[in-house]
């Protein structure tokens, strides 16, 4: 050591306390700070997880999409969208977390379309299939039912429920002999439409306010008063079910 340095200690003294400080804030040659240590925040740059404070989903590499989501291969879709959610508002801003997570999602969801499809697709032809093994008897009355677009059958349901409304609303004034007679022109119209023959529609249609009729009248009187409105008649009561087969029969007869 120079004689000038052990003359002047000044020079000496800051140099070896900066040494001090350098080996008490050095560890394996990182550089680490107590003051962020103390408030438990990671104490070296390299303790920082990679895409800054965002955690790392550790099923990424997970190539089974239920494990992946962390959940059970017979969930149901309400815990694959659940499990989905709370993931990814866990890993919210790790940007190959989030992909990994939707990407499992979006196998289960098409998993489960496509499940659901071949069930529909299995209930068809198994119903097809129990059709063709029923008796003869069977076969033959299937033959005379088909099932039109839900379009006609939500209209012809609303004419015949507003001709059962509007016998409700003149059961004081007089019977429904007008509105039962306008539905089975109705229904007799409509079955003429389908089958191309007015003698077959009016036997349908005078079959159908026949049944009906008869029906109503074994079937009302079985009702507990309670239950019906002190002005509604049997005759009344006995109309409603007749409008019933009407709509069937014009509906969903051939």
């Amino acid at each position: 050591m120079s004689s000038s340095s052990l003359s002047n200690p000044t020079l000496s003294t800051p140099f070896i306390g900066h040494n001090l400080r350098l080996n008490q804030n050095t560890k394996d040659g990182i550089n680490c700070f107590p003051s962020l240590r103390r408030h438990g925040v990671p104490r070296c740059a390299v303790d920082m997880p990679y895409g800054g404070n965002a955690p790392t989903f550790p099923r990424i590499r997970v190539w089974d999409p239920y494990k992946r989501l962390g959940i059970s291969p017979y969930a149901s879709e309400e815990e694959i969208w659940s499990a989905r959610n709370f993931l990814l508002e866990q890993y919210a801003g790790h940007e190959r977390s989030e992909e990994s997570i939707e990407a499992a999602f979006e196998k289960l969801l098409m998993a489960s379309f496509q499940h659901r499809k071949k069930t529909k697709i299995n209930l068809k032809s198994r119903l097809k299939k129990k059709v063709e093994e029923s008796p003869p008897w069977i076969k033959n009355l299937l033959n005379f039912v088909e099932l039109p677009p839900m379009e006609v059958i939500f209209r012809r349901l609303f004419l015949f429920a507003f001709m059962g409304g509007w016998s409700i609303m003149n059961s004081s004034e007089g019977g429904p002999a007008f509105q039962v007679a306008v539905s089975l022109a109705a229904c007799i119209y409509f079955l003429n439409e389908k089958t191309k023959g007015l003698g077959r529609a009016f036997v349908i249609g005078l079959g159908a306010l026949a049944t009906g009729w008869i029906c109503g009248s074994i079937f009302v009187p079985m009702i507990p008063t309670v239950l019906i409105h002190p002005t509604w008649t049997l005759e009344l009561l006995t109309s409603l079910v007749a409008y019933a087969f009407l709509f069937l029969a014009c509906t969903f007869l051939k």
